[in-house]
């Protein structure tokens, strides 16, 4: 198959494919979406890999955007420092 006919496939697949296309094309690149003036440490990589260990292992203990967007809100809007600030 050629790239033009993958790339013509692609809108008639369905979200749950295409999601799986782009697991496996996020696990091909790894780590391509680093820059070469990547400002990570290796410590920050460390924790960002163990972290997303973490959640391989137990996904259920994940939190929704939604939730976590309202958990934040709720932060955000009992905290005295950022009342009235442009981002709250």
């Amino acid at each position: 198959m050629s790239k033009a006919e993958i790339l013509e496939a692609l809108p008639s697949l369905t979200p749950e494919e295409r999601r799986e296309i782009h697991l496996r094309l996020t696990e091909l690149d790894d780590d391509l979406w680093l820059d070469q003036d990547d400002p990570l440490s290796d410590q920050d990589k460390a924790l960002i890999q163990a972290r997303i260990d973490a959640h391989e292992r137990n996904p259920e203990t994940a939190v929704s955007w939604d939730d976590f967007k309202n958990r934040l809100t709720r932060r955000i809007s009992s905290d005295p420092h950022t009342r009235g600030s442009a981002g709250g």
